[in-house]
């Protein structure tokens, strides 16, 4: 082809650019072949490889870009050299700042959009319709470079801050599908001196998973840190915008209103998610956006929107880095904390539906201020000054009595936590854990997906390693507690039955479909790491330049807090990750080898997550419609319907129906279990929680069900 291609453009003609794409790709692979290599520079034209849909857009809009985008192409390195810097810097002002942003900013919203020249998929690896064209990956990074040139813009930080989500999404068979150019937008991020920017870091470093990725942000805000001269804390605190809502001491937080043509736009947070409504000059509430604002008011129109999904991104990340606060042994003065979290226009709707300790008194938010658990005003009870300690409620400290009054006291209010604090489950050290003495097998012997398992350690702060069926060492699940001076293990092996691996037990890609999970174990921070092979065996641990073995840490001497919230985390992976929940496995899986094991779990002993499920549901099911058609008998959930009784396992949501044990095949639509509305819920985020109502509410009126796969099981052998 090389040969064929160079006696092309010695005779003046030009090659195809879909074939100039193909030979451009083919020369930038690892082992590429040299005439193609020594090929690739005379093929200059076009600037950018045509199939992708940004791209396309950047060659359509004319040759005024060419030098531009020609520049851009050779962002090959982690940053730019000042060399590169300087010649950006003039061809950005050339062309113009205002131009060069909309340009920009116009290309990278498509970046991730469907390729618009279809590529051939290889039989095994990645789809190469769902990767980066590897030539215009550069050109991505230094039209990021670029954008760090001009003057800072909410637009920039916001489209650098999707850049890099987008280019981290995940290809089967190859990972993150873009790390190079998510690493460049955080880098050009770093580089704006805006508050939109350190926002978009912010962030980010709560959100991302990715080890790579993550380094550079890390780096990041430690830079701005350091410059600031606060802690990484402190900049993570300060660094989340108010978005313009209403805070500040303000008996509510989470709320702006702003007139446009006589109309007023109200943006405001509802537990998880932003809303914008609209209110006419009478103040009568209008369904849709007024024909005069989308006429006259367009540009603050978007913007309004904009708002609305930026502080639902916020919202999401914050909850998670609160949520990290626990075991961060994070305190805060009153004054600061105040000012930052409970008064904060943003943080505050999320703070204030929390549980909070100042000065060792335990107190919640609610009818405008801090009040203690007798609904008392907390400075009614106590002195507060700026300089009072405040630190995050945690059920394992304190007396069971209290966690269930503070649970009583959040019903009472109608507060629906951002996540399960006064509900949160705790796991104290059992006889069989202080017998075994350095291990806990409490959640061994389980079979996950691997990577759901892998996608939720990363979420959780874990650090993992895809297990393949390759002859190849890996270390076990492993969450560093650098405050603690601890390191947590979970012993992982890949699952490949009897070893003969086939399409049933591994990926195209040669990763393992499913785990076998080990025991959990803790060994100060600094030990070597132990290491078994990724299809199974022993863990030992890998000594090197002399090194002598570290024992684990005896779980007596692992501090309460820890140990609860480690075995936790490991109680969600499984939760989530086994295959015990899969309802179409109820013929045990490939070849029905998980026969006993799906039916073990998707109908045994509850864990202490559905432990805590089932508390709950004993005080929500008598407020629902359908009370007198359910009762909670130990694992269960009964329903009684029309044409059959029903049994929700608590743990899993599988569903047996009387008589015989019938099993119940229902399969949740999408990311969530139903529309239907459930009431109120005294936390956020347990999916389970709401399949199981929804499956209760469904089953109750079974002769309303039209869905034929479900119908026809519940008919079929009826009684």
């Amino acid at each position: 082809m090389a040969e064929l291609v160079l006696a092309e453009l010695d005779a003046g003609r030009p090659v195809p650019p879909a074939a100039v794409a193909t030979l451009r790709r083919t020369a930038l692979v690892t082992y590429g072949y040299r005439p193609l290599v020594e090929l690739a520079p005379r093929l200059t034209e076009p600037v950018l490889n045509v199939g992708e849909a940004w791209a396309d857009r950047a060659l359509a809009d004319g040759e005024r870009w060419y030098a531009l985008l020609a520049h851009a192409v050779t962002a090959t390195a982690t940053k730019p050299t000042a060399k590169w810097e300087k010649t950006g810097r003039a061809l950005v002002k050339e062309a113009g700042e205002d131009a060069v942003r909309e340009r920009l900013l116009g290309w990278l919203r498509l970046v991730g959009a469907p390729r618009t020249i279809a590529l051939n998929e290889d039989r095994y690896g990645p789809n190469p319709n769902d990767v980066f064209d590897s030539y215009n990956a550069n050109a991505l990074r230094g039209l990021a470079w670029l954008l760090s040139f001009l003057p800072p813009h909410p637009d920039t930080a916001r489209t650098l801050g999707a850049l890099v989500e987008t280019s981290l999404r995940k290809v089967a068979g190859l990972g993150p599908r873009g790390p190079k150019v998510a690493n460049a937008a955080v880098t050009a991020l770093s580089r704006i001196d805006s508050e939109a920017a350190l926002a978009e870091l912010a962030r980010l470093a709560a959100r991302v998973t990715f080890k790579g990725t993550l380094k550079v942000l890390d780096s990041a805000l430690e830079a701005r840190a350091v410059a600031l001269g606060l802690s990484r804390e402190e900049i993570e605190e300060l660094a989340v915008p108010t978005y313009g809502l209403n805070g500040a001491g303000l008996t509510s937080v989470g709320r702006a209103e702003y007139e446009l043509g006589g109309t007023t736009a109200l943006v405001e947070v509802r537990g998880a998610k932003a809303t914008l409504s609209w209110r006419s000059a009478a103040g009568k509430a209008v369904k849709s956006v007024p024909a005069a604002v989308r006429r006259d008011h367009a540009e603050e129109l978007g913007e309004l929107k904009a708002a609305v999904k930026d502080i639902d991104k916020m919202l999401g990340a914050q909850a998670e880095r609160l949520d990290r606060q626990f075991l961060a042994r994070r305190t805060w003065s009153y004054g600061k904390w105040r000012e930052r979290y409970v008064d904060h226009p943003l943080v505050g709707t999320l703070a204030r539906r929390l549980l909070w300790l100042v000065d060792g008194t335990p107190v919640g938010f609610a009818d405008g201020e801090l009040r203690t658990l007798a609904d008392i005003p907390v400075t009614e009870v106590t002195e507060v000054t700026e300089g009072a300690e405040v630190t995050l409620w945690h059920p394992i400290d304190r007396e069971p009595a209290e966690v269930a009054a503070w649970r009583d006291w959040l019903e009472r209010h109608g507060i629906t936590q951002p996540f399960k604090q006064a509900h949160r489950e705790v796991y104290p050290l059992t006889d069989a854990e202080l017998r075994t003495g350095t291990y806990s097998n409490r959640f061994a012997a389980h079979y996950l997906r691997q990577h759901q398992f892998h996608s939720l350690a990363a979420v959780r702060g874990w650090r993992n390693k895809l297990r393949l069926a390759v002859d190849d060492s890996a270390p076990p699940a492993v969450r560093e507690l650098p405050q603690w001076g601890l390191r947590a293990e979970y012993w992982i092996e890949g699952d490949g039955g009897d070893g003969d691996y086939n399409d049933l037990d591994i990926t195209d890609s040669g990763s393992f479909l499913r785990l076998r999970t080990d025991q959990v174990r803790f060994y100060p921070i600094g030990a070597p790491e132990n290491l078994a092979h990724t299809c199974g065996g022993e863990y030992t641990m890998w000594l090197r330049g002399g090194e002598a073995p570290v024992d684990p840490v005896p779980l007596a001497e692992v501090p309460a807090l820890v140990l609860s919230e480690v075995l936790r985390d490991v109680d969600l992976f499984v939760g989530v990750a086994s295959v015990g929940n899969d309802p179409t496995w109820q013929n045990g899986g490939p070849e029905g080898r998980f026969h006993d094991y799906w039916n073990a779990y998707g109908f045994g002993e509850l864990s202490q997550t559905a432990e805590t499920r089932r508390l709950l549901l004993e005080r929500l099911v008598p407020r629902l419609a359908i009370a007198d058609r359910c009762r909670i008998e130990g694992r269960f959930l009964h329903v009684r319907g029309e044409l059959r009784a029903y049994r929700i396992h608590l743990g899993s949501g599988n569903i047996l129906m009387d008589p015989n044990d019938q099993y119940l095949c229902i399969v949740p639509a999408g990311r969530t279990a139903s529309g239907t509305e459930t009431g109120y819920l005294p936390f956020e985020g347990d999916r389970t929680l709401a399949l199981i109502l929804s499956k209760a509410m469904m089953l109750a009126d079974d002769t309303g069900i039209t869905d034929p796969t479900i119908t026809r099981q519940i008919l079929s052998e009826r009684a």
